[in-house]
């Protein structure tokens, strides 16, 4: 284990496991979903955490500003729904009738998810750095936002909003943060999404991230993502 991995995994002295950088994917996947079935009933829930430098330097620095995880998890509001509802309004006020027509569309095909990817090299389809699988000692899975505080920059909700996203997520679809590398983030999202309920679903992730759509979809419309949801296991989202 490098030096930079296991400060990483002291900070949270909880149960870890250590997948080492250039090691299979496919083993750290199998690895969470018999982690996340464990946890159920030993009061801990699993997150894949890539442990690199960024996330060795910001953790050290949220040390240093006395960062308090339970009052995050305690003061989680229920407005996740609102908070979604605003992003979205934001985003699309501008839009003239004819242009939120074309930003909907009518595609009927789209990228189906059923794996994790947040970890991986592209180029050897092997693990880019060291991941950590996390044992956090939570009741609930949204509260992992608690011990890493995802976001806050550019586009991306700051953690007070993250944190009551996730929670509304789970409690309306049973969607659960499993990886936090960098700038992506993604959802184990087991539960089958119906036409009418995926189009809602597309239009939250775009309010959650906008280049969801913008830089993950071939036709950048609200259809192309919701009929790819229907079949995905996996919400993905990268905040440039």
């Amino acid at each position: 284990m490098k030096d930079e991995t296991k400060k990483v995994a002291e900070y949270f002295q909880c149960e870890f496991e250590v997948f080492e950088k250039g090691g299979n994917p496919e083993a750290l996947e199998e690895a969470y979903f018999k982690a996340l079935e464990e946890g159920r009933g030993n009061g801990f829930y699993p997150v894949m955490l890539l442990a690199d430098e960024r996330i060795a330097e910001w953790l050290e620095e949220m040390s240093k500003d006395g960062y308090d995880k339970e009052s995050l998890i305690s003061e989680c509001s229920n407005n996740g729904k609102e908070l979604l509802e605003e992003y979205l309004r934001e985003d699309m006020e501008e839009q003239t009738e004819e242009e939120r027509a074309e930003f909907i569309g009518n595609e009927t095909e789209g990228d189906v998810i059923l794996h994790f990817c947040g970890y991986i090299s592209f180029r050897a389809h092997e693990l880019e750095e060291d991941t950590l699988l996390l044992k956090l000692p939570v009741k609930h899975p949204w509260e992992v936002i608690g011990w890493i505080p995802f976001g806050g920059w550019n586009e991306c909700p700051p953690p007070e909003d993250m944190i009551a996203v996730c929670k509304y997520w789970y409690e309306e679809y049973g969607a659960m943060p499993a990886v936090i590398a960098d700038d992506v983030m993604e959802f184990y999202a087991p539960k089958k999404l119906n036409g009418a309920e995926s189009l809602k679903v597309a239009r939250e992730h775009f309010a959650f991230c906008s280049d969801r759509i913008y830089q993950g979809t071939r036709t950048n419309t609200l259809s192309e993502l919701a009929a790819g949801l229907e079949d995905s296991e996996v919400w993905y989202f990268w905040w440039d």
